[in-house]
């Protein structure tokens, strides 16, 4: 199984390259007129949102359901959605092939919120810059990006506490074997996430309480309240 799984991940890999170069608009949700990307999302998405994600899940949500039922048998869902469930959240949402250490597939100055949740801890340190600036260039002028990651200083206060083993597992040398993707590579405390989001060129960095700021939908969005670090920053209202 795990051979397999290498070979799916480098076939998947293989098509977000090709495809790194492609801009697309993406479409408002109709409820509220608001463009909005959930980026590295994984398999936590809401209703109205354009939900980017490298995995198998993203690249096979278009197929029918048939194929689905086989891939969650091999995509490693069945540790936390029931077969029904996890189709229904391939089928009623719209996902976007597509790694976002290449970049972002939107067009310029064309998304209204982008939210991401522990995306950012699992992308190098320059590919997360990367991130961040193709963020910026995204979102339209007064435009939030919320960022939410494992707290680096949550994990040290674990370290200190005497839950070495946790705070290493959990947070540095996350065992998924099968998965390049899902490794973490980085952290943040506030400090450093706000400087790279400042060196990204967003204002108004704020630090956030669970399921609190200026994006919508956070109620549906945020998760993982104990280990999570919160952060909102706005593009400049004269960029362009």
């Amino acid at each position: 199984m795990s051979a397999l799984r290498n070979f799916i991940d480098s076939a998947t890999a293989t098509l977000c390259w090709l495809k790194q170069g492609r801009r697309i608009v993406g479409a408002p949700d109709p409820r509220d007129g608001l463009v909005k990307i959930n980026l590295g999302c994984g398999l936590a998405v809401h209703e109205g949102w354009i939900n980017v994600d490298a995995s198998l899940n993203a690249m096979a949500a278009a197929w029918p359901r048939p194929a689905h039922r086989v891939l969650y048998r091999l995509s490693g869902a069945s540790q936390y959605y029931a077969s029904n469930e996890y189709c229904d959240l391939l089928e009623r949402h719209r996902f976007v092939h597509h790694d976002a250490a290449y970049g972002l597939p939107f067009a310029d100055n064309s998304a209204d919120f982008i939210y991401s949740s522990h995306f950012l801890e699992h992308l190098f340190k320059d590919e997360a810059q990367r991130v961040l600036r193709e963020s910026l260039r995204a979102l339209k002028p007064g435009g939030i990006v919320r960022i939410c990651v494992p707290d680096l200083a949550h994990a040290v206060a674990l370290y200190t506490g005497g839950d070495k083993r946790v705070m290493l597992e959990n947070y540095f040398f996350v065992e998924d074997r099968a998965s390049f993707l899902a490794r973490h590579k980085y952290m943040y405390d506030f400090e450093l996430l706000a400087a790279e989001l400042t060196a990204a060129g967003f204002v108004d960095v704020q630090r956030c309480e669970y399921r609190e700021g200026r994006t919508p939908d956070l109620v549906h969005l945020d998760n993982r309240p104990e280990e999570t670090l919160y952060v909102e920053a706005a593009k400049p209202r004269s960029a362009a």
